[in-house]
């Protein structure tokens, strides 16, 4: 292996595991209702198709906004699996990851509790400031089970 091949290598698998980065801390920023930060993570020019969707958000700011609204109260778990990412140059890549979910809302929150699993399809470019960002996000469901509402516990 050459110089150039292996520094290729590397560059490779350090965008990878920034890429793995990324995706866990969107994870952990939704479940954990951390706005600020989960903002940080997509392009300004995000593109999003998440055919459930009841809000139909059109680009980022939509899109924030849609994501703070459905998830202002309740509970949820996101997990992804074993991505397949594809680098394919110093700027752009694809990646597709097996998730599951749940998420439990209030009675009368307004929003169906489910539990669910599919895949989220993305493409991720890199910034001007070296961080690797969400710039299109697409999420297909292989199954999706409406939950009972949950009701608020009294002895809060």
């Amino acid at each position: 292996m050459s110089e150039n091949d292996l520094e290729r290598s590397v560059r490779r698998l350090i965008a990878i595991e920034d890429i793995r980065q990324l995706k866990a801390r969107y994870f952990r920023c939704v479940d954990l209702r951390l706005w600020e930060e989960f903002a940080d993570l997509f392009t300004e020019d995000l593109v999003v198709d998440f055919a459930e969707s009841t809000s139909d958000p059109k680009g980022k700011t939509e899109f924030l906004a849609s994501v703070a609204r459905h998830f202002r109260s309740g509970y949820s778990v996101h997990h992804g699996h074993i991505p397949e990412i594809d680098v394919v140059d110093d700027t752009s890549a694809t990646a597709i990851w097996p998730m599951y979910d749940r998420v439990e809302s209030p009675a009368d929150s307004g929003y169906v509790s489910h539990e669910g699993w599919g895949h989220y399809t993305e493409t991720y470019r890199k910034c001007d400031d070296g961080k690797w960002r969400i710039c299109r996000s697409r999420l297909t469901r292989i199954q999706r089970n409406v939950l009972p509402k949950r009701e608020e516990a009294a002895d809060k």
